[in-house]
This record gives structure tokens, C-alpha cells and sequence, in this order.
């Protein structure tokens, strides 16, 4: 199977910065994406321009169909309808009840989309909203994995660890999770900053990494390699990040006091893979070939990319940010010997 490129639509430029979907996909489709992770937000926009606005799930769903016409006409597959947030493992159940209900509009979406995959982070809301008994983060994810195994088509599910997740913030504890919810639907994502950004990277530190940073992600290899089954992996994510030149702290311009210092970083500071001459320092290329090389994965690799670069209102944000992706693919298939199929001269000849 070749390995194909997709994008996180909103990795191309924000719709609130004036970067519309449309123009987006044209980016992508002139640099070779095969697909999209189709970002809530942007089907929501598009939504919000029909009469009566995104409220009305008539035209979320009118919105979908547009959605799926934009991306047909330019050979763009919908890889999957993200992100499902802030779902596992809540206290308050009647939340839970509300999310539910929520998760079967998506579905209604994603049909409409014509995509079989719904991709849920772990939750990241704070603490005193979500339970540390993991039981209950399973049962609830065994639910969805029902619900969806159960719509027609069926759907399918891709957890991924958040590296300031609240109760699931690493790879090892994202994998126990998929093998008790144990759904023949439900599968991983794993994402080289996530990983990399929990174990390796400290934004608050001055040398930008944990202690022992080195030998926590040789470790983290060598588990991933002997534990992860490759055919539960559904795609992989990759980016990098700058490493910043003065630490998180209170008086940083990306200081929040109301969200983890990881998670500022990463709204700000990722990177496409191999972007050296931008400040990319964590070990991605050393995972990639874990994941790639060692484990055999094959299928849909996508660039989730979270910039400041994405909120700016220049026209040529989406031109610059698919084109930078496009040429860090053609390092990344380069640097770990990926099937691919041939690009083509036009895409070529836009590098």
C-alpha cells in the first residue's frame, strides 16, 4: 500500500483569519494532497455563510455536501472529520448525555462527507471535570465505537494522546485505552509531536527538554515497537516544533494563563517535518522510522500542523503553509524510503 499525504484543513489557514475553504483546497490540490483531516471548524464556516447561519443543522449538513463537492472536483479524499473533543471520561454525565447526542449529528456529517472516520484527541479539559478512573474514559469510548459500528455506513474512530491530555497525555496509555475499548472500529493516530512533545520537549525549560529527554524517547521506542499491533494504527501525524529562545513563563508573548504551557506552544510553534532552519529540534525523524520502518506502517500520513503563521490574513498564508508541507513530504518520503505514488509534473513543476 502506498503511503499518501493529507493535511488538517485548518493547517493551511484559519477561517477566521479570511482563509476560505475553497481557496485552501486549491492549495492542496496544486501541491499534491491526496486528503484532508477535515477540521470541524471549516465545514462549520462554510455553514455559517447559508441563510440562517451554522446553527441550524440543516445547513451543517448542506455544508458537508458542499464540502465534499469542493474536494471531488479536485481528487481530494476526506480522510476523517476532527476533532471530537473534550468527550471521555467526564464527571458530569449528563454532559456526557449532551455528547452523545452531539456525536450522532457528527455522524450524520461524515456520512454526508462521505468519510467512515471521526478522530477524538483525548480529553484535555481540566481536572475537576475528568474522572482519573480510566474505566469510565473506556466504557465511554466503547460507546461511540457502538454507536458508530452500529450507523449505516458504519464508522470508525481514531484516538490520539494529547501530550497536555488530562488523563491520556502518552502513546502507552492512548494504546491501553484502544485495547480495552477492544472495537474492531476503533483505532490509534499516532502523532510525532504528541509523542515527542510529552517525553522529549519542556517549552518551560530553558534548553527546551525534559531531563533525560534522549533516553526517554530511545525507551519509547523500543515499547512502541515491541507492543503497538501496526494494524490498529488507522494514520499517523507528523510534524515538529521550534525549539523557542526564551522559555514559557509569565511574561512570554505565548504565555496562557488558562492552559498548559505545552499547549501554547503547540497552537504556536509547530513545524513541518524537517524545517531545521526554523528551530525544529524534537527526535521526529527517529519516530518516524520507528513507525515507518520498524512497525511497517503504510497508509495516510498527515501534517497537523499548529502555527501562528495560520492566524495571520495574508493572502498567500494558505500558498505559503501547502507548499512548505509539500516539500517536507518529499523529505519525508526521501528520508524513510516510503511507497508513494508518482506525483505529478504540475505538482512537480509548483516546487
Amino acid at each position: 500500500m502506498p503511503s499518501r499525504l493529507a493535511i488538517s484543513t485548518m493547517s493551511l489557514g484559519r477561517c477566521w483569519a479570511g482563509h476560505s475553504f475553497e481557496h485552501k483546497m486549491d492549495m492542496a490540490a496544486k501541491y499534491g494532497y491526496q486528503g484532508i483531516e477535515l477540521w470541524h471548524e471549516d465545514m462549520m464556516d462554510v455553514a455559517e455563510q447559508l441563510p440562517g447561519g451554522a446553527a441550524l443543522l440543516e445547513n451543517q449538513l448542506a455544508a458537508a455536501g458542499i464540502v465534499k463537492r469542493m474536494c471531488d472536483v479536485r481528487n481530494i479524499e476526506i480522510l476523517c472529520l476532527q476533532p471530537f473533543q473534550h468527550f471521555e471520561g467526564l464527571i458530569d454525565r449528563e454532559q456526557h448525555a449532551r455528547r452523545i447526542e452531539e456525536l450522532r449529528v457528527w455522524i450524520q456529517l461524515a456520512h454526508v462527507l462521505g468519510t467512515d472516520l471521526i478522530q477524538i484527541p483525548s480529553n484535555v479539559l481540566p481536572a475537576d471535570q475528568v474522572s482519573e478512573d480510566l474505566e469510565l474514559h473506556v466504557a465511554d469510548l466503547a460507546e461511540v465505537a457502538d454507536i458508530g459500528a452500529a450507523s449505516n455506513p458504519p464508522i470508525r474512530f481514531s484516538y490520539e494522546s494529547l501530550s497536555w491530555g488530562t488523563r491520556v497525555d502518552v502513546w502507552e496509555r492512548c494504546w491501553e485505552v484502544i485495547q480495552r475499548v477492544d472495537r474492531p472500529n476503533f483505532g490509534m493516530c499516532l502523532d510525532t509531536f504528541n509523542i515527542a512533545g510529552r517525553i522529549f520537549a519542556d517549552p518551560t525549560a530553558a534548553s527546551g527538554k525534559v531531563p533525560d529527554a534522549e533516553q526517554a524517547v530511545k525507551e519509547s521506542i523500543q515499547r512502541l515497537l515491541s507492543t503497538v499491533d501496526v494494524s490498529k494504527i488507522i494514520y499517523v501525524q507528523v510534524v515538529d516544533a521550534e525549539r523557542l529562545a526564551e522559555p514559557i513563563c509569565e511574561t512570554h508573548p505565548y504565555y496562557n494563563a488558562e492552559q498548559p504551557s505545552r499547549m501554547s506552544w503547540s497552537r504556536n510553534c509547530r513545524l513541518f517535518y524537517g524545517e531545521y532552519s526554523r528551530g525544529a529540534y524534537l527526535p521526529v525523524r527517529e519516530i518516524c522510522a520507528a513507525i515507518f520502518q520498524g512497525l511497517g506502517f503504510e497508509g495516510w500520513v498527515s501534517f497537523e500542523l499548529f502555527n501562528r503563521r495560520m492566524s495571520e490574513e495574508d493572502h498567500d498564508v494558505p500558498e505559503e503553509l501547502a507548499r512548505r508541507g509539500a516539500i517536507a513530504w518529499a523529505k519525508l518520503v526521501r528520508d524513510m524510503k516510503l511507497k508513494v505514488d508518482e506525483p505529478s509534473k504540475a505538482v512537480t513543476a509548483s516546487l
